[in-house]
């Protein structure tokens, strides 16, 4: 896999060329990634997804897909936004313009998303039991309902980003 961010200051995740998904821990397993015995695998779905966000059910829970652009993808806990670097010259760069990025994202309409604790994130092939094998960010978010949002925003003539707002609505 061709590594798109520099390690730094946040902890970044990457895809192989397909969708990232967010799993809640406690459905995990059900996850099968890309090993799929049925016509459709669970990555097939997720592949399916148009758009910046969708979710897909996993057993009794539901996934957050990540679509549109294999991005790296960082989690910032103080926006309660994940961070998809398309282009930039640096990390320090992309992550400075953030806090205007927000204020000026042209949102797209939200999703509410049933959160039932933490979730993993990380590439959609690989099955949930192998996922923490794999690089992966943990997001520990509070149980319940979410808004969220996702928007692209370019900041500067070489900076574009996707925000993905995650906002608990209890």
């Amino acid at each position: 896999m061709v590594r798109h961010a520099e390690p730094g200051t946040v902890e970044w995740v990457e895809s192989g060329g397909g969708p990232l998904i967010a799993v809640p821990e406690t459905v995990l397993p059900l996850w099968t990634g890309a090993d799929g015995e049925e016509t459709a695998s669970d990555y097939d779905r997720a592949c399916e997804v148009d758009g910046p966000v969708g979710l897909l059910p996993v057993g009794d829970s539901t996934a957050l897909v990540l679509g549109d652009e294999p991005a790296a993808t960082a989690f910032l806990p103080e926006h309660a936004t994940l961070v998809r670097w398309v282009a930039a010259d640096s990390e320090a760069e992309l992550l400075a313009s953030v806090p205007e990025a927000l204020r000026t994202a042209p949102w797209q309409p939200e999703v509410h998303w049933q959160v039932p604790g933490t979730v993993l994130l990380f590439d959609a092939p690989w099955p949930g039991p192998h996922s923490a094998d794999t690089e992966h960010i943990r997001l520990t978010l509070t149980p319940g309902r979410y808004a969220v949002r996702a928007a692209r925003v370019r900041p500067g003539p070489e900076t574009w980003l996707d925000l993905v707002q995650l906002r608990h609505l209890g």
